[in-house]
């Protein structure tokens, strides 16, 4: 089994984060959001993950590309990197690691998290993961036949034709016939909205023969923006509450942490009230100050501060207010 991640969008609706982090590589309850997401794959794949391909812009650097492949080596596979410079579309993006379409994949786009309580049935020709949302108009959705086949793909419809939102989660039994309809399109020149649409290669192979099912998750999880990166941080920090949450090398000092919260290993945490629902990265240090529903990243410093809803950068310094913040990487605030 490979999975194949494009990540190579430039995150612009979570900036000014993104300016300096690539938007999958954003924590959250301390761990990047692509690392949650190959480990909650993993969680429900039922053979092993031999490669996990990660298709991104160039310009993340090299420190990006050895955290990937150190995040696919923590669930026994290889990482591989490969390149998109121009925006053409998902299965323009998806065809860079067209190497690892063979046999058994899954596509997995890097700003979805999950919760699922399926095991991933790989006898199936493929799997389009999906929940149910009250507003389909906003979402690709899936319609099926009476025996619950996929029979079309439909974005943003107008009228209603299914409450099935496609999540961005994939599975495929044959990674060759699906690259061989996205190859399709590109040598077509088969656009819409100027881009090689990832739904137009599934229609084909829909068309073409290919039983898709649905697998329907309890719980989808969105990081398009600071809003709902910080709300998501919370829900997953609900998931994973029974766990180990609190670092033995983080120091509370005449402090209170209400669960569930996260605080990585050589956090401060001095004279404050930190909780529910906060992730607080290593190093960080925060004193005086009352934090809520918030996301605080590594090497920060929060004092005399009353912080909810709020979303902090790496090495980013705060001091005094009562603010709802998105904060950069190395911004001072004083």
């Amino acid at each position: 089994m490979n999975i194949i991640i494009p990540m190579a969008g430039l995150g612009k609706r979570l900036r000014p984060h993104t300016l300096t982090v690539p938007k999958p590589l954003l924590p959250i309850a301390g761990k990047p959001i692509v690392h949650r997401l190959v480990e909650d794959i993993a969680k429900v794949c039922p053979e092993k993950i031999e490669n996990i391909g990660f298709i991104i812009h160039p310009g993340f650097g090299k420190d990006v590309e050895e955290n990937l492949k150190a995040i696919a080596k923590e669930v026994g596979a290889t990482g591989k990197i490969y390149y998109q410079e121009s925006a053409l579309g998902i299965s323009h993006a998806l065809l860079f690691a067209k190497e690892l379409f063979t046999g058994k994949i899954i596509v997995a786009f890097a700003d979805t998290l999950f919760k699922a309580e399926f095991k991933l049935d790989t006898t199936k020709d493929g799997i389009i993961w999906v929940q149910r949302v009250e507003d389909p108009s906003q979402f690709g959705v899936v319609k099926l036949n009476d025996k619950k086949e996929i029979t079309d793909l439909v974005e943003k419809p107008s009228t209603f034709v299914s409450d099935l939102a496609i999540i961005g989660i994939y599975f495929f039994k044959d990674g060759e016939a699906l690259a061989k309809e996205m190859q399709y399109l590109i040598d077509n020149d088969i656009k819409e909205k100027g881009e090689y649409q990832f739904t137009s290669a599934l229609q084909r192979l829909n068309k073409n023969g290919a039983k898709l099912m649905t697998g329907e998750v309890t719980e989808w999880l969105d990081c398009g923006n600071k809003n709902v990166t910080v709300q998501t941080n919370g829900r997953y920090l609900e998931f994973i509450k029974d766990q180990k949450l609190v670092s033995d090398k983080a120091k509370i000092v005449n402090a209170v942490v209400i669960p569930p919260c996260y605080i990585g290993a050589g956090a401060v945490i001095e004279n404050s009230v930190i909780g529910p629902h906060v992730s607080v990265g290593e190093n960080s240090r925060i004193t005086d100050s009352r934090i809520t529903n918030s996301i605080i990243q590594k090497d920060a410093t929060v004092s005399r501060a009353v912080l909810d809803n709020s979303m902090l950068g790496n090495f980013a310094i705060f001091e005094g207010s009562s603010l709802d913040l998105s904060v950069g990487d190395f911004n001072t605030i004083a």
